[in-house]
């Protein structure tokens, strides 16, 4: 492969996120609860991420697992960790808002589009949910997304390569299309030698550390016994036999 591809890696926590860094991740997912899918990591992390890590960073930012059709509250939620994420110096968020229909929610991902500015924006694999992945893609180039991640509304990318493919080529270059879900070393070979795509998801499986062992304690001491005052009375010498 003589083209350069660019790796994103989704992460939970720091010690994942600094594994992933050192194994040359171009650009860190920042997530919490991944087995929901990803929710909004805290400020904490964040924070602790930026100012450890140069590698592209984007959290994600959505308040819940569940589906992607957020109340009034949880949208404003949203707007203040994007708001936040700018503040604190990341390079891009990733965000996903759909209708009930199946389309996407374009009034309020035009807000976050715009709140975040100028940093990047992928919309992730909420995408995989919408009814006509065609006109969806075409509403998030207008509204200014720079990159879509799915799985071509399958499982696993790899499962969906040519309608994959044909996003990408009806994108034209005025959007990314990023495979991810199922993108593992055994696969991203066959990924990369597609034309549509310059960029993989992988998933954290691939760099998670080793859990350090735990530490062997050693056996507690035994117990002190107490002793007893002795009453003077009942002291006696005894003196040692006489030698014969």
């Amino acid at each position: 492969m003589g083209e350069k591809y660019i790796i994103e890696i989704a992460t939970s926590d720091f010690a994942t996120t600094k594994t992933a860094v050192e194994g040359g991740a171009d650009r860190i997912e920042l997530c919490a609860n991944l087995a929901e899918g990803g929710t909004t990591p805290s400020y904490g992390h964040i924070r602790q991420c930026r100012e450890a890590f140069n590698t592209l960073i984007y959290p994600i930012i959505r308040p819940r697992g569940g589906d992607f059709l957020f109340t009034e509250e949880e949208f404003s939620m949203m707007l203040q960790d994007v708001k936040l994420c700018k503040e604190l110096g990341c390079d891009g968020v990733v965000i996903g808002l759909l209708n009930a229909d199946g389309t996407i929610d374009l009034k309020r991902t035009s807000k976050l589009v715009d709140a975040v500015y100028p940093l990047g924006v992928t919309f992730h694999r909420a995408f995989d949910r919408c009814s006509n992945p065609f006109e969806a893609m075409e509403q998030l180039i207008q509204v200014g997304c720079e990159r879509i991640l799915t799985s071509g509304q399958k499982p696993s990318a790899p499962d969906a390569v040519e309608l994959i493919e044909q996003l990408y080529r009806e994108a034209d270059d005025r959007i990314i299309i990023m495979p991810g879900s199922g993108v593992r070393k055994e696969n991203v070979k066959m990924l990369a030698e597609k034309p549509a795509r310059p960029e993989k998801m992988t998933s954290p499986k691939l760099v998670r550390p080793p859990r350090p062992p735990k530490p062997v304690m050693p056996p507690p001491p035994p117990p002190v016994l107490p002793v007893k005052s002795i009453p003077p009375h009942d002291v006696k010498l005894i003196s040692p036999p006489e030698a014969e």
